[in-house]
């Protein structure tokens, strides 16, 4: 690529240009300022403009009309040419405009992308249909927490909607709602016969099924867990490591011991009798789901901004209905 070219003060404008073209054109500064919708004094006035910031004398006015100087000729034909490679600029800015509206690249933490976001796509797409808007499509990756925020910084994806006890760093966020982790053991598991609540030294003395280091949903636990146990406490290594929520659910179900997950992973489980919730004291276990981005405060109005929008909504309205039925 060549160097960087600087233009002077005295080159005029597109919109200018784009007078005078229209004036060669039609032969009439009458006719181009009906074409481009201002008055007969209005062009004039640009034109005498235009003529003022090049220095150089673009139409010559007499009584019986204004016509282009053959200096006025000449610099119409250059406009021609730098029109028609500005047109070509402006459709490729529109192409590319069409693609970042048209799709939307979403990265989730693995619990929200299997139990909200479906719901979450569902609605924004009626309410794209409602509002007679295009469709727009989304292309999601389901993944862990560090992923997603590495998937945003990295332009990979547009937003992210991620778990865990604090913000990422470098980044916008919103918080979207509220989650709560639960432990859960098989029903002949001995802690599902207990009276009496886990305490959080038993947890930490436990073998857990967990999810891999990056997850969301370790990683929340972990931290509530770190906050009331004293500082020679270690956790104990894992009985397995895995990278989703449902390999978590099939190790527990098939005996490989408890485990910590989400409870919207495990509603099923619990209301059929597969999993047991275990209560375990002086350990909160709520946690954030966030919407990240990178840019500014909020997304630029469009998908991003209204699936923001609608995760903030649905999760508050899920929340306040799954909190009553858990105590009717």
């Amino acid at each position: 690529m060549g160097g960087l070219v600087v233009l002077s003060p005295q080159f005029p404008d597109l919109a200018a240009l784009e007078l005078l073209l229209i004036v060669a054109r039609t032969g009439s500064l009458n006719m181009a300022a009906t074409e481009i919708g201002i008055t007969q004094q209005a062009a004039s006035a640009r034109i005498t403009s235009i003529e003022a910031q090049t220095g150089v004398v673009l139409m010559s006015r007499t009584a019986r009309g204004s016509t282009l100087t053959p200096a006025g000729t000449v610099v119409a034909e250059w406009a021609a040419r730098l029109l028609d490679a500005a047109a070509e600029v402006d459709a490729g800015l529109a192409s590319l405009r069409t693609d970042r509206v048209s799709t939307l690249r979403v990265s989730a933490s693995l619990t929200i992308a299997e139990q909200l976001l479906p719901g979450w796509l569902v609605t924004l797409n009626a309410d794209q249909a409602r509002r007679a808007q295009a469709p727009v499509q989304i292309v999601l990756r389901a993944t862990n927490t560090d992923t997603v925020v590495v998937d945003v910084r990295d332009g990979v994806a547009d937003v992210g909607f991620v778990e865990g006890p604090v913000a990422p760093r470098g980044l916008r966020s919103r918080q979207v709602g509220e989650d709560r982790l639960v432990v859960v053991v098989r029903p002949d598991h001995p802690w599902a016969r207990r009276r009496t609540p886990v305490t959080p030294g038993e947890i930490a003395a436990t073998a857990l099924v967990t999810r891999e280091a990056g997850s969301g949903t370790r990683s929340a636990f972990e931290t509530a867990l770190r906050a009331v146990l004293s500082d020679d406490q270690a956790l104990a290594a894992a009985a397995l490591a895995l990278s989703t929520s449902a390999a978590v659910r099939a190790a527990v179900i098939a005996g490989a011991g408890p485990a910590v997950l989400s409870e919207l992973a495990v509603a099923d489980d619990l209301t059929a009798g597969r999993l047991k919730e275990i209560a375990v004291s002086d350990v909160d276990l709520r946690r954030t789901l966030r919407a990240v981005w990178v840019g500014s405060k909020m997304p630029a109005a469009g998908a991003a901004r209204d699936l923001i929008a609608l995760a903030a909504t649905r999760t508050r309205t899920g929340a306040s209905a799954g909190q009553a039925s858990r105590r009717s």
